[in-house]
């Protein structure tokens, strides 16, 4: 197991912290944003891309790596790593959020979870340890135990169930790792499932939206001693005062020397919120998937360059930005690369996007480091406006 969290600073008016921990393949120095890498490849962008990016870390998707390729594939080269030409640190879910948004037809019990998968309808079993055991074929760099995420609305005592079984589960994921580190020690020098036993493993916090299940979560995965810890099970079509408030209730339990990863968010602003809530690490999908329908992220908001009024715009998407596609386009060009179903289009706004994301974050660990975090929060989120495009999308 990795570590070695160092709090490098801390905002004086918020609960904003700057931080730096070891992993197997790498350092990440937090606040940090993951690109998602849902089916071992970020969409549109290459590993190298990633890396002048300065993407310190992606994340790969359990469930859906799981139905395909499939694991012997995976093994076969040796770890998704070595599969997709990256060398720095993955962190990869657990599964439970896809098998939540996208399979209808599931059986959860104390097991594990039965479904049919979405590629081809085949039934299919993950249960705690089933999810590590592919997690450990993957060779994560941070692993996920396998939680429950529960709708919104949910009713408080299935909730409360949940949240219950998401503590039982973790404890199982937490057991399987150590029973199979030792052996994996112990077998030959270099595997995928034997880098797994110096990976991470990361509890999560389940609860819906009551405060005192959200405390009694954090409580209890908090006593199992993880590596670091996740608040799960938001930004699930809840208004964004709850999405906040689940947060504002675990955090106080969590660990000041440990790394914290808000799940699944979010919009710009809801970074820097969740930030100053003492958060450290996040991942969206919206850099990339408003990329694809033609929408950019600015500073003032986001901008649907499908839009008329770009047509004769001879401005970058953003001025001053030193992304690949500020630095060469206009957007008009843009504008009619994306009229014309060029690839080109949708590949320079999700350069730009990812760049977007990733330099918030730079810039929220500089002004955290100059203790002025607080006032870059504030005048960011009032100058920025989030467009129908975000909210559509953050919905989906």
């Amino acid at each position: 197991m990795q570590n070695d969290f160092e709090l490098l600073a801390s905002d004086k008016h918020s609960k904003a912290r700057c931080a730096r921990f070891k992993t197997a393949h790498g350092v990440i120095n937090t606040p940090a944003f993951m690109p998602v890498g849902t089916q071992g490849s970020v969409k549109g962008v290459s590993p190298r891309e990633l890396r002048q990016l300065n993407a310190q870390i992606i994340l790969g998707n359990t469930y859906h790596l799981f139905v395909r390729p499939g694991l012997d594939v995976i093994k076969h080269f040796g770890g998704l790593h070595n599969f997709m030409s990256w060398d720095d640190p993955i962190l990869t879910d657990s599964g439970g959020y896809q098998i939540f948004s996208l399979v209808k037809l599931r059986k959860i019990t104390e097991k594990g979870v039965e479904f049919q998968n979405h590629i081809d309808g085949g039934r299919a079993f993950i249960s705690p340890e089933i999810a590590m055991e592919i997690q450990a074929a993957l060779g994560s760099d941070i692993a996920m135990v396998l939680d429950e995420c529960v709708p919104y609305p949910c009713e408080y005592e299935y909730t409360a169930q949940s949240a219950e079984l998401t503590t039982r589960w973790a404890k199982r994921c937490q057991e399987w790792k150590r029973s199979n580190s030792e052996t994996a020690k112990s077998g030959l020098a270099d595997s995928p499932v034997r880098r797994f036993a110096d990976s991470m493993l990361f509890g999560i916090v389940q609860g819906g939206t009551f405060e005192d299940l959200r405390c009694a979560s954090a409580q209890a995965i908090v006593e199992l001693h993880f590596d670091g810890y996740a608040i799960g099970g938001v930004s699930v079509g809840e208004p964004e005062e709850e999405m906040m408030r689940a947060v504002e209730s675990a955090e106080p339990f969590l660990p000041k020397d440990k790394p914290r990863y808000a799940m699944g968010l979010g919009t710009p602003p809801q970074m820097l919120e969740m930030i100053g809530r003492g958060m450290d690490i996040f991942d969206c999908v919206l850099p990339t998937r408003l990329a694809r329908n033609g929408t950019a992220f600015s500073a003032a908001g986001t901008l649907n360059l499908k839009n008329a009024e770009f047509a004769l715009d001879k401005r970058p998407i953003e001025e001053n930005c030193r992304c690949p596609a500020c630095r060469e386009f206009m957007r008009g060009y843009i504008r009619h690369l994306i009229k014309a179903e060029e690839i080109l289009g949708l590949r320079l706004i999700t350069l730009h996007n990812l760049h977007f994301y990733l330099n918030l974050m730079s810039q929220a660990r500089t002004e955290i480091e100059c203790g002025a975090f607080d006032q870059f929060r504030k005048a960011f989120v009032a100058g920025y406006k989030t467009r129908d495009a975000v909210a559509a999308n953050d919905a989906a």
